[in-house]
Formats: structure tokens, C-alpha cells, sequence
């Protein structure tokens, strides 16, 4: 195995070993459309287009990974979107 592939190999290994978390957002009968796009573009970092097709997903499916990433980013991101009245968890 030469020093290129051996060193692949090991940042490959690297990136599986970080715990990717999902924030989940569940469907509710309190909050508009417009709120819970609102609140995916300030929250989560989405695209008018992304937060509305979250919104939709959310709306028929009852729930919808609307952001993945580490626990220590995903918290406070969790913590808005329940204060915004928003209904969420990592998982």
C-alpha cells in the first residue's frame, strides 16, 4: 500500500468515526407556513426554496430532517426552533 493510499484510508476512518445528528421537525396544527419557513432560513441556514419544501415535507409526512451535522452544532440550533414554538429533536 503506497503513502497516498494509506493516508485516504485514514481521513476516510477519520470522517466515519464524527457522530452525525439530525434535527427532526415535527408537524403541528399552531404554526403557519410562513413561521416555519421564516424560522428554517434564520435557524437552520436554509434557502427560501429548501424551508418550504421542509415545510411541505413536514406538513404531509408528520416529520422531516430539516439539518444533520455534529450534537454540538445542532443544539442551539434545536434550542431556537423550540423557542420559536417550533416542535423538534436530535436524534
Amino acid at each position: 500500500m503506497g503513502i497516498k493510499e494509506k493516508v485516504s484510508e485514514e481521513l476516510l476512518l477519520e470522517e466515519q468515526t464524527v457522530k452525525q445528528s439530525e434535527i427532526v421537525l415535527f408537524n403541528d396544527e399552531v404554526n403557519t407556513f410562513d413561521h416555519v419557513i421564516e424560522t428554517l432560513i434564520d435557524v437552520c441556514e436554509h434557502t427560501p426554496e429548501q424551508a418550504e419544501q421542509c415545510s411541505l415535507i413536514v406538513h404531509h409526512n408528520g416529520k422531516c430532517t430539516v439539518k444533520t451535522g455534529e450534537y454540538k452544532d445542532l443544539k442551539p440550533r434545536c434550542s431556537k426552533l423550540l423557542q420559536a414554538g417550533l416542535s423538534a429533536e436530535i436524534v
